[in-house]
């Protein structure tokens, strides 16, 4: 059985996977473990959600599970990821929970855990709660007084909104702007937050129903934002995902802007004002090589990690560095965040616009994106099969070739027998030939796994 916790929390198929037992079961588990480590009596807990119909079933049976073991519960409601850690550290609670499938379709759904101060459960703590939920032993329950006590936490997403405002260099006013909210847990938010900065704001999937989130709008479906920022001859759109806890973003002719360029945006407009630390930036290895030459000649350097925002996060934490994320959106600000926060990136994306008079495509067109191919090869053991002396000379080999021009990634997959071979070159050709000698030789040199009938 693989672990329950997965890079950002428990995730499945709402009332199947994830069931309201289990989400009890986990909320109690949790709050038990956090009242354990700390000592000092029962947790306080703040508790958000998502729009998604699921999401009031599961907000129930967590909520009980948490008031089983005592933990007083603060209800937070409708607001995105990242507005559960602002409140959970401005309201001094324990922990934040946080129930979302994030960018997943309507019928899944999830649940994320944040630890005092909004950062993100410890991995010894998350080992401690699945061992509880999985052997499932008999606990003294409190009862009378010694039962948690709910309430909703008043004014919750106007906090978080003062936040957002807050945090901003420089005022919004002028600038046209469409956003995509997903039918999401920001569409409310976003919007408020946007006007309240001083941006003329158009809101497009804001509307949701319990059904629609992430139905074909938000950031992994770019094409109505790009429309609508045509439409309205907006001066850029902005894509939330459901929880809004990343961005992507189009330009004014509808052209995508990714989280790389979104990175290299900030990056320089911290570097300039004095903010980056060590002149340092953190990506995943999943970053386009392009975004690496373009910090390169601005002579920022690039640190690498894992795929998956919780490496990023935890490199950032490490060495005390400013500002990190991914190609897919999420972006972290650690003097503004805790975890990656769309409505923040954009705000900030935005206040750079305003402040140097550019359009987001010029300050964008600082990296110049390489055409990137993935192959994707079944191969039996997958975390063998990178090692193979055939495989590593054919990649160095075309690492050779390519030099500071391109790269080569090869990547095991972790739900999958699969290894996922990344080439990036001056041409999609090259690209696409290199990826496909490379596949190639890992096909041959390690057998594929067996199927079933």
């Amino acid at each position: 059985m693989g672990r329950m916790f997965g890079t950002d929390g428990v995730r499945g198929r709402a009332n199947a996977d994830l069931t309201p037992e289990l989400s009890m079961a986990v909320a109690a588990a949790a709050a038990r473990v956090l009242a354990e480590a700390d000592g000092t009596g029962p947790p306080t807990a703040v508790v958000g959600r998502d729009p998604r119909a699921s999401g009031e079933m599961l907000e129930a049976a967590v909520v009980a599970g948490l008031a089983s073991a005592g933990a007083h519960v603060l209800r937070a409601g409708v607001v995105p990821t990242p507005g559960v850690a602002v409140l959970t550290a401005r309201s001094g609670a324990d922990l934040g929970v946080m129930i979302s499938a994030s960018h997943n379709p309507m019928p899944d759904n999830g649940i994320k855990l944040f630890a005092a101060g909004g950062h993100k459960l410890p991995d010894a703590q998350e080992d401690a709660i699945e061992a509880m939920v999985r052997t499932g032993a008999e606990w003294q329950r409190p009862t009378g007084a010694g039962v948690g006590r709910v309430q909703d936490l008043p004014g919750g997403a106007g906090h978080y909104i003062d936040h957002l405002v807050s945090s901003l260099p420089h005022r919004l006013d002028g600038l046209r702007v469409v956003v995509d909210c997903a039918n999401g847990a920001a569409s409310a938010v976003a919007p408020e937050a946007l006007r309240r900065a001083g941006a003329e704001v158009v809101a497009i999937c804001a509307e949701p129903d319990g059904l629609n989130i992430n139905d074909g709008c938000g950031s992994t479906h770019l094409t109505p934002l790009a429309e609508a920022v045509l439409t309205h001859g907006a001066d850029v759109g902005l894509g939330l995902d459901g929880d809004a806890d990343r961005l992507l973003a189009v330009d004014a002719a509808g052209r995508v802007v990714d989280g790389d360029q979104i990175l290299a945006v900030l990056a320089l407009a911290m570097r300039e004002a004095g903010t980056l630390t060590r002149d340092a930036l953190v990506v995943t290895v999943m970053s386009n090589q392009g975004l690496r030459l373009a910090m390169r000649e601005a002579g920022i350097t690039v640190v690498e990690t894992k795929v998956g925002d919780r490496y990023v996060l935890e490199q950032l934490r490490a060495s005390g560095l400013a500002l990190g994320g991914e190609q897919s959106g999420h972006v972290i600000m650690p003097a503004f965040a805790t975890t990656g926060d769309g409505v923040l990136t954009g705000l900030h994306l935005l206040a750079r616009m305003a402040a140097t008079g550019d359009t987001v495509a010029d300050l964008a067109s600082v990296v110049t994106r390489l055409p990137q191919v993935l192959v994707n090869v079944p191969v039996a053991d997958r975390a063998a099969a990178a090692s193979l002396p055939p495989v590593r000379e054919a990649v160095a080999a075309t690492e050779a070739a390519l030099g500071e021009s391109g790269r080569v990634l090869l990547r095991p997959s972790g739900t999958e027998s699969l290894v996922r071979v990344m080439v990036e070159a001056p041409t999609a050709d090259e690209a696409q030939e290199a990826a496909d000698k490379i596949a190639a030789v890992v096909h041959a040199a390690s057998p594929a796994p067996a199927t079933t009938r």
